[in-house]
């Protein structure tokens, strides 16, 4: 990767300066605040899959954004999301 898009980290900077236990934490703290039932950090990740695909971004840009290495593996994990989509589509097709 080239330099001038590292922004100018050293090899012992963190990319992401929160770790998962930090969030866990915050997250547990905010949910017990606000009385709203206790989340995963990794359910943030499903909420954002989902979002795109009720947005409707293809599953190749998806699987792109989740890190998937195959985009079959975004649809067996969300092919739930998608019969909708037919409708929605059939729905399209028609008003043409």
């Amino acid at each position: 990767m080239p330099n001038d898009k590292c922004y100018e980290l050293k090899p012992d900077n963190r990319m992401f300066p929160y770790t998962k236990n930090y969030l866990y934490h915050e997250m547990e703290k905010a949910c017990k605040a606000s009385g709203v039932k206790r989340i995963r950090v990794h359910d943030i990740r499903h909420s954002h899959a989902s979002l795109l695909i009720e947005m409707g971004f293809s599953p190749l840009l998806i699987a792109e954004r989740l890190g998937h290495e195959k985009v079959q593996t975004t649809l067996d994990t969300y092919s739930h999301l998608y019969p909708n989509k037919q409708i929605e589509a059939a729905n399209k097709l028609d008003e043409i």
